[in-house]
C-alpha cells in the first residue's frame, strides 16, 4: 500500500512541475531509476508517455492565457517530435549503463548552466502578459 502512495506522490509532483516547465521529467526519471529500479531506457520511455498528456494540458493552458507565439508552434512541435524520435532510436543502440552516464552528464551540464545564470538577467521570450499590455500589472 505504501508503495502506491509513493508512486502517486511522485506522479503528482512530476505532473505539477512538468506543467509549469520545472522539469517534471527529471523527478520521474530519478524516481524510476534510483528508487524503483527501472532500467534507464524503460524509464525514458515511461517518461515520454507520461509527458504527452501533461504537455498537452500545459499547452492548452498557455494558449488560453495567450502565452504562446502561434507562428512558431508548428515548427517547434515538429522539431520536438523529430528530436524525441531520433533520441529514442539512438538510445536503443546504447547499453543502459552508458545511457545512464550520458543522462547524468547532461543533467550536470544543465545544472551548472543554471547555477551560472542565477545572478544573471532572464531573457524575455517576447510573449505579452495575459492582460495584453507591455508591462505586467503590479
Amino acid at each position: 500500500m505504501m508503495e502506491w502512495v509513493w508512486i502517486a506522490a511522485v506522479s503528482l509532483a512530476a505532473g505539477i512541475s512538468a506543467s509549469m516547465g520545472l522539469g517534471g521529467g527529471f523527478v520521474l526519471l530519478v524516481y524510476l531509476t534510483a528508487i524503483a529500479g527501472v532500467p534507464q531506457l524503460e524509464a525514458q520511455w515511461m517518461n515520454l508517455i507520461f509527458f504527452l498528456p501533461i504537455g498537452g494540458l500545459a499547452l492548452w493552458m498557455h494558449l488560453k492565457n495567450r502565452l504562446v507565439e502561434k507562428r512558431v508552434l508548428l515548427p517547434a512541435i515538429l522539431c520536438g517530435l523529430l528530436g524525441a524520435a531520433l533520441g529514442c532510436w539512438l538510445a536503443g543502440f546504447l547499453e543502459g549503463a552508458l545511457l545512464s552516464k550520458i543522462f547524468a552528464g547532461f543533467l550536470a551540464a544543465v545544472g551548472v548552466k543554471e547555477v551560472l545564470q542565477l545572478g544573471g538577467k532572464k531573457e524575455n521570450s517576447g510573449a505579452k502578459p495575459p492582460n495584453g499590455n507591455e508591462e505586467p500589472k503590479p
